[in-house]
């Protein structure tokens, strides 16, 4: 179809992400455009020509015709990089629900253009003797300051200019008079920030294991056929799967190619950038919010003109702007950190695979503990499966030991620590072998209660429990409201108003107090709260300055500690019963996760863990490090109730600060979905609008519409929160009612609504 208009954001490289424009299109560009290419249009009041990005088409004029400007022409070397990102913001804005601006502003790192950086310098232009003498006569003349300066030069032939400044306070117009004399030069050379502060490290060398080297040889193989594939690398927890990424990343690299290697967590940039440094030297560096805006203009920068070649970080990495990006890697995929919880809700999985598509490179996702979406699909042939089944140093998993918590406290045990995590906790201190206690909580306390007339104390603003934390305090986790802790019950005056001891805090003084001779530290949301919080952790540690780690989920994933010996799960099942269907294959990932660590290196390694089901299958297939065995009947449940990954589902969210509106909102959005479900079954029973007839019968595939009703957090910061959800094998048919709640909450006379879409989302609302 021709569009007579298209919408264009003006300069996008120079982070004006304001508003689109519209355009008049010309006869000869017809049928030639394309969302996300790049044309040249006259701007502003003088017409000068800039570069634009077509966002989008459309066939009425939103101004008077007349007025509107026509696009000039395609630039012969348009901006590819900046195009593919259009084109990426564009199906994120289409796929996920949002507005182009903020799939815009999602997909373009650093808006905010910062000044280059830059080393002054001043050289003396004349001899060391004459630069003495001339200190000499300046000093004579009572020139002090210039006397310091050729003295300094006397002494040295190239002083920076900072030091002159600075360290001997000498004033900008004497340096310049002294250059204008002929005495000095000051020159200076533009640099790049680079937030990587590591010394020279010694490279090592990459020696594969069949295995590994199997993976490495398949995936070149289909490079040099020119295919392009989304590959789940699953090894066991050690197998090495980051030295199959180094390889692969090396493959690239040789072919002037770039690659993305994202991660779960800010905490695990340490260790993993070290690794790749050691092969890739400052060609790799890392994006993540830890980094200024100055840091993270200048990577980009350094990224386009080609200068680096490996870019590791979070979810935010993916839109590094690459010119040649060949490979992107998804380390840990499981992790629920890649599914954005801001609009647009993208997943980095599922993002990175069209980024792929339009880039032409290739997707290794890599797991211990792989997503059941990601292990469905290779299971479906969608994915190219490759497993790692033994681990590098040649030893075998952790021996794993379920405690019964029940029996503890029926024996009389009243301690957090079961009697055969002291046992091991004592001997591996002895043997000055490391520990690494798990919790999956924050905070001294997770709630605080009234053991008479079962009060829990909320926060006045959000429908949520307070968490009693040290200093009197009860804070709110949703939005920060604080308060002082009650000594009697407010509503019964009872002063039986305690927090349930659950917390890092509480069992990092356990441990003190178990085993006063034991050094600990604790690594938890609250201990990381500074820029270089995690690398200081992390590093003590594995210097082994510090006996025991105790920490919540940031200390399990993915870290290498050769000489940890024993990990302690403390609270396995905290995670069972959460309002989610996920929370049976969140809690095996975290045991299975957490176990891992345990026994890395040449020593054998033990893992206890503590639980009231352990029975569970979650918990008895994570003690028998069997995720195939755990898929299976996961897998069974899911099909069996229609829930991802054997059907699509949609949460559709309303918030208002006046409930009634939300709920006026969220019953008609709920009834427009029913509408088009009836109507999808109706054209059912005639023939199938998707790929697959068949999956339109029976209960499984038809379109089902669950609510709507409070969300499960009613209110937070005094916003009503309402939601509904619905599910159908075909992914298509969410996105269209996505797109008829879209167009009839603009129709729907409700104004201070907002509505969200969440695609197959992480966790309940």
């Amino acid at each position: 179809m021709q569009y007579p208009y298209a919408d264009i954001i003006i300069d996008i490289s120079h982070g004006a992400v304001d508003r689109p424009f519209q355009y008049k299109i010309p006869e000869d560009l017809q049928d030639k455009l394309f969302v996300g290419q790049a044309v040249q249009v006259p701007f502003g009041n003088g017409n000068k020509t800039r570069l634009g990005y077509i966002i989008g088409f459309s066939e009425t004029p939103q101004i008077e015709p007349s007025r509107i400007k026509e696009i000039l022409s395609v630039p012969e070397k348009e901006a590819a990089v900046e195009g593919h990102l259009i084109q990426l913001a564009y199906w994120m804005k289409e796929h996920y629900g949002s507005t182009m601006i903020n799939a815009m502003k999602t997909v373009i790192p650093a808006h905010k253009k910062s000044k280059q950086l830059e080393h002054r310098s001043v050289k003396r232009l004349v001899s060391a003797e004459d630069a003495a003498r001339y200190a000499g006569a300046f000093a004579g003349k009572h020139q002090v300051a210039r006397a310091r300066v050729m003295e300094a030069l006397s002494e040295e032939e190239v002083i920076p200019y900072e030091i002159l400044l600075h360290k001997l306070n000498i004033s900008a117009p004497t340096v310049k008079s002294l250059e204008q004399q002929g005495f000095i030069k000051l020159s200076s050379e533009k640099y790049y920030r680079n937030p990587l502060s590591f010394q020279d490290l010694e490279a090592k060398n990459l020696s594969l294991s069949d295995e590994q080297r199997a993976i490495v040889e398949g995936i070149r193989a289909d490079r040099e056929k020119g295919e392009r594939h989304t590959y789940l690398i699953y090894g066991i927890t050690g197998s090495g799967k980051t030295e199959v990424y180094i390889s692969l990343i090396r493959d690239v690299v040789a072919q002037g190619g770039q690659a993305i290697v994202l991660i779960p967590e800010i905490a695990l940039t340490y260790q993993t950038v070290m690794r790749f440094y050691r092969h890739f030297g400052d060609r790799v560096s890392v994006m993540n919010s830890t980094l200024s805006d100055g840091e993270k203009y200048d990577q980009c920068e350094r990224a386009k003109k080609g200068e680096i070649d490996v870019i590791i970080g979070p979810r935010s990495a993916l839109f590094t702007p690459f010119p040649n990006l060949q490979l992107i890697v998804i380390d840990e995929e499981h992790e629920n950190s890649y599914k954005s919880e801001n609009v647009p809700r993208y997943h980095a999985r599922e993002t990175a695979e069209k980024l792929g598509e339009i880039t032409g490179a290739s997707l290794v996702l890599g797991s211990a503990t792989p997503s059941l979406e990601s292990y469905y699909r290779a299971q479906e042939g969608k994915y190219v499966l490759y497993t790692l089944n033994r681990r590098l140093t040649g030893g075998s998993l952790p021996q794993v030991h379920t405690v019964d918590l029940r029996t503890e406290l029926k024996e009389g045990n009243r301690t957090i620590f079961s009697r055969k995590l002291q046992e091991l906790m004592e001997d591996r201190l002895e043997k000055q072998e490391q520990v690494m206690l798990f919790l999956n909580r924050r905070g001294l306390a997770g709630f605080v209660s009234c053991r008479n007339c079962g009060l829990v104390v909320k926060c006045p603003h959000c429908d949520v429990a307070l968490t009693q934390h040290r200093g009197g305090r009860m804070v709110c986790h949703y939005c920060g409201y604080e308060m002082p802790e009650y000594k009697n019950c407010p509503q019964c005056g009872s002063p039986y108003i305690k927090g349930w001891k659950a917390g890092t805090q509480q069992i990092e003084d356990a441990v003190v107090k178990m085993f006063p001779k034991a050094r600990v530290l604790r690594m938890d949301a609250d201990t990381t709260t500074t820029k270089d919080s995690y690398e200081k952790i992390l590093t003590s540690f594995a210097n082994q300055e510090a006996d025991v780690l105790v920490g919540t989920q940031m200390i399990v994933k993915g870290h290498d500690f050769p000489n940890v010996t024993l990990v302690g799960i403390l609270a396995a099942d905290l995670s069972l019963f959460a309002n989610d269907y996920r929370c049976g294959e969140r809690t095996f990932q975290l045991l299975t996760q957490a176990a891992g660590r345990a026994g890395r290196g040449t020593k054998p390694g033990d893992v206890v863990i503590q639980t009231y089901q352990p029975d569970h299958y979650s918990i008895t297939y994570a003690a028998k490090q069997d995720y195939v065995g755990f898929y299976e009947e996961e897998i069974s449940y899911r099909k069996l109730l229609s829930y991802p990954p054997a059907s699509h589902m949609l949460a559709v969210i309303v918030t208002s600060d006046r409930e009634e509106e939300a709920k006026t909102m969220v019953s008609s959005l709920a009834r427009i979905a029913k509408e088009e479900g009836a109507r999808l079954e109706e054209e059912g029973k005639k023939s199938s609008p998707f790929s697959s007839p068949e999956r339109m019968t029976g209960y499984r595939n038809r379109m089902i519409v669950i609510g709507p009703g409070k969300a499960s957090v009613s209110r937070i910061k005094d916003i009503y929160r309402y939601v509904f959800y619905v599910k159908h094998p075909a992914e298509d048919a969410l996105i269209r009612v996505k797109d008829l709640c879209e167009s009839a909450e603009k129709n729907i006379p409700v104004s201070r609504c907002q509505v969200y879409f969440d695609f197959d989302p992480m966790y309940g609302y």
